[in-house]
């Protein structure tokens, strides 16, 4: 009879068995032993795949036969003897101690076992030489009536051909003989922990022992092979061990598929290559195709390989480990492993096999040169990408990479590749990009060359961006959007790092006209012209005509994030919003991370304004996720440091504040404007913990970052007020007067709404700067309106407010319908000219000499001789009594005419 076992569950004591999970095959050899002492013969084999275990049972059936007075010899067939005549049977005559000839093998163990009972025993039967064999299978046929038990063992990856399997004689009675087929199977749990207990003398930890039965598939020659690995290292047997648990058993997997190949005829190592390169996606066609099986065919070359324990049986083979599958291809030359693979994938290609199987043999496969198999790659990436496999989508498109294409699809394939390893490895991201920018190729490749531009951009990679820009400019065609688009991006980069602009960028770049006829330098002269702060209007006609719906499909997503951000310095919050949503489906579809991180990164600043703390801290940790810190710039990474920062500091929590700017690295950041950020953002928070001295410090050089860009507007960054409060608690500070001064100045240049009015209802006032509004529900009354015209108009005047204002003469002495307008006085007051009205307002602030001459723009001696010519006719002796003068009701300002 035929049976199959697997090793049950159970606990074994020690000393009772030296092989858990074996206790049915233990049983089923000492009944047979038993029954051979009463004259019964037997018949018993014993198969599994390498490593299972069969000489250890045979080792076991040995003994057992010793315990039961059973006499027994034993014989060890291998490779190297094969074909050696003889071979077995000169071990076993020399076991029995008889001098007969080799031939005779059959005669002298049928008359030992006359003598007594006798178990023959010889392993690794496969190997057994032709004679030997032949002798083997004459005992088998005449075992009836004798007391004699031959026991062999043959491994699953050499199954017996039809000319070589033992079998008793089919004339005698079928119970004449016991017959017996042990298929070994894999240990179970309990058993794996039995063995490991025992080899270290207590109990193994049960996560462990379930992950060692899982890591060597309950094969007992890979479980020893881990213990011995184990004690060489002096690690136990304990969970966090884990990792060198599946380090051990994967090399021991290999040695077994090693020792396992050595056995295989050639053909059968054909298959196990074809397999072995075409993964799952494997069939018997394929192996007919390429490995040609003539001596067993493809089907039956399959069932013997699964017998050996390295591939799953069914007809889509696959190895039960990848490491065998390694170790197989890994015995080819580079050369030959390349073909195969290339065979694979176009075998694969034309018998329709999925996107996923063919990149996969192309992975491994030698350059092709065929256009389909670029395709493949591609999709193949793109479903990655998708997919989050980032990793094998890179792995996939430098492949493609290695194939001959057009020009313009390489600049593609590399921007694709980019985005795939942003995450992962950013300086190589920025490579790729710069590699595409330099690719040679026509006006073809204009939208990709686009397309990696603005990428390499939008992450601040702009000193390198700016040449190679420059470059791809020249071989676009004049007057295309491509060649815009090109333009617009460079003068965009070199708005953000002037340094950036190289005189031998060739060819020249023209400048962007004041009013582009192109959205997208529209886009990028909105931005520049909002941050000079000259005009309100046209930045803002400027970044419609860039975000305008005929405009968005020329426009790169990074430019129109540009145009966003000039909406958001002239206050429209909401239309500059609303665009910035539009841009992040798009760069979310695209999978334009670096687009996404910076337009949620405005968006942050745009929730800020609005004084929506809540909605900007959704919007920046956004953008961390999109863009985790690592993958951005240097030159950009302290933008996100600063507005994480300036968002604490707007709920009031300094201390977090802190600790989000002690994240920033100055490496390589110094000199954008990401790092103008951090400057206010660090001054502003040193300034809320006292530290007047280094806040001052941090505003200033913020100022000249800015100012070294030519950025004035302070809707940007407002650090000429922070820098005034930073000065000190003194109200007639002349610098921080000055810094005030010029800061509503140019707000008052910009126009837009929300700074004006910012830098107007400010006052420095007990070292703080203080804002007074209206209450919130309060209409704005006439007062407030003409408070607001007067200041905005007037020569600044440190000691003038709203609240003087509204209870002074200038706002409380409006003329009631009553009485004619000619009620008021005309004229300077003691015949002050407005020259002298100018300079004595500027002195009042308590402004030097020298810094009203740089105000007004004027000399030294002429300021001096207006400040005389004022004292003389406001009857004063020098500057203690000049505020006193001036805001005396008998000398009301007049309003300043420009």
């Amino acid at each position: 009879m035929r049976r199959t076992t697997t090793a049950p569950p159970g606990n074994v004591p020690d000393g009772m068995s030296p092989l858990p999970g074996r206790r049915d095959e233990e049983d089923l050899l000492n009944s047979l032993l038993s029954a051979l002492r009463r004259g019964r013969p037997a018949l018993v084999g014993v198969h599994g795949p390498p490593g299972i275990g069969r000489s250890a049972l045979l080792d076991r059936a040995a003994a057992l036969a010793e315990r039961a007075g059973v006499r027994t010899v034993a014989a060890q067939a291998c490779r190297e003897e094969t074909d050696l005549p003889h071979g077995v049977a000169e071990q076993l005559h020399a076991a029995l101690g008889t001098g007969r000839q080799p031939a005779d093998l059959c005669r002298a163990l049928l008359a030992a076992a006359r003598e007594q009972p006798l178990l023959v025993v010889v392993d690794d039967v496969q190997w057994a030489d032709t004679p030997s064999l032949r002798a083997l299978q004459a005992l088998a046929r005449r075992l009836a009536g004798t007391s004699l038990m031959l026991l062999t063992a043959r491994s699953d990856a050499l199954p017996p051909g039809p000319d070589d399997r033992i079998e008793p004689c089919p004339l005698t009675d079928g119970h004449a003989v016991a017959r017996h087929t042990l298929d070994l199977g894999p240990l179970t749990q309990d058993a794996v922990g039995e063995i490991l207990g025992r080899a270290w003398g207590t109990a193994v930890d049960p996560g462990f022992r379930e992950a060692a039965a899982q890591a060597v598939e309950g094969n007992p020659m890979v479980l020893r092979s881990v213990v011995r690995r184990f004690g060489r290292h002096g690690w136990r047997p304990w969970v966090d061990h884990l990792p060198h648990l599946t380090d051990s058993a994967a090399e021991a997997v290999r040695e077994r598929t090693l020792r396992t190949l050595a056995m295989l005829p050639e053909e059968l190592l054909d298959v196990l290559r074809v397999v072995a390169a075409a993964g799952e996606d494997c069939s018997t066609g394929m192996i007919a195709s390429l490995a040609e099986p003539r001596t067993t065919g493809a089907a039956r070359a399959l069932t013997l390989l699964s017998g050996t324990g390295l591939l799953t049986p069914g007809p889509r083979p696959a190895f039960r480990e990848p490491k065998a599958a390694e170790a197989v291809l890994a015995r080819l030359s580079t050369e030959r492993r390349e073909e195969l693979h290339a065979r694979a994938a176009d075998w694969a290609h034309r018998w329709a096999v999925p996107d996923s199987g063919v990149a996969r043999m192309l992975l491994g496969a030698r350059v092709l040169g065929a256009a389909w198999a670029v395709d493949v790659l591609r999709r193949e990436a793109a479903r990655c990408r998708l997919a989050g496999k980032r990793a094998a989508a890179a792995r996939l498109l430098q492949r493609a990479l290695r194939e001959p294409m057009p020009p313009p699809l390489r600049v593609r394939l590399l921007t694709e590749l980019s985005a795939a390893v942003l995450l992962s490895e950013p300086e190589a991201a920025d490579r790729h990009l710069r590699q595409a920018l330099l690719v040679p190729a026509d006006a073809g490749a204009g939208p990709f060359w686009v397309r990696a531009a603005e990428l390499l951009v939008a992450r601040g990679d702009v000193v390198a961006a700016q040449p190679l820009i420059a470059q791809c400019i020249g071989r676009t065609e004049p007057g295309s959007a491509d060649r815009a688009a090109l333009r617009a991006l460079y003068w965009l980069a070199e708005q953000s790092q002037p340094e950036a602009a190289h005189e031998l960028d060739r060819p020249p770049v023209d400048e962007l006209p004041e009013l582009p006829e192109q959205p997208a330098e529209a886009a990028a002269a909105a931005w520049r012209t909002a941050l000079l702060g000259r005009d309100v209007d046209r930045a803002r006609q400027l970044a419609r005509a860039a975000l305008g719906p005929e405009a968005r499909p020329v426009v790169p997503p990074t430019l129109q994030v540009a145009a966003c951000h000039a909406l958001v310095l002239s206050g429209d919050f909401a239309e500059a919003r609303a665009a910035l949503d539009r841009v992040l489906v798009y760069a979310e579809h695209t999978d334009s991370r670096a687009v996404a991180g910076l337009a949620l990164l405005v968006a942050g600043l745009t929730e800020l304004r609005r004084e929506r703390p809540e909605a900007a801290t959704v919007a920046l940790a956004r953008a961390q996720e999109v863009m985790p810190p690592h993958c951005w710039h240097p030159l950009m990474t302290p933008g996100l440091v600063a507005l994480m920062a300036l968002r604490y500091l707007e709920r009031g929590d300094r201390a977090a504040a802190g600790r989000s700017l002690a994240l920033a690295r100055p490496a390589g950041a110094e000199g954008g404007l990401a790092w103008a950020y951090l400057l206010y953002t660090r001054g502003r928070v040193r300034l809320a913990g006292g530290q007047r001295e280094e806040a001052l410090a941090d505003l200033l050089e913020c100022g000249r970052l800015l100012l070294a860009r030519r950025v004035t507007n302070p809707a940007l960054l407002p650090w000429r007020s922070a820098a005034a409060l930073a000065h000190g608690p003194a109200p007639d500070c002349p610098v921080a007067a000055g810094l005030l001064a010029e800061e509503r100045r140019l707000a008052l240049a910009w126009g837009a709404p929300g700074v004006v009015t910012e830098s107007l209802l400010g006052t420095l006032t007990g070292g703080r700067l203080h804002h007074t509004h209206p209450d919130a529900g309060a209409p704005a009354s006439w007062q407030y309106r003409q408070a607001l015209v007067a200041l905005g108009t007037a020569p600044f005047s440190g000691h003038r407010t709203i609240d003087s204002l509204l209870g002074s003469g200038a706002t409380a002495a409006r003329p009631a319908p009553a009485k004619p307008p000619a009620a008021r006085v005309p004229g300077p007051p003691h015949g002050l000219t407005d020259a002298e009205l100018r300079v004595a307002a500027l002195a009042a602030d308590g402004m030097a000499n020298r810094a009203i001459a740089a105000e007004l723009q004027v000399t030294l001696r002429t300021v001096e001789l207006h400040l005389t010519k004022a004292y003389r006719k406001l009857g004063i002796r020098g500057r203690p009594q000049l505020a006193t003068a001036l805001d005396s009701p008998e000398h009301p300002l007049p309003m300043e005419h420009s």
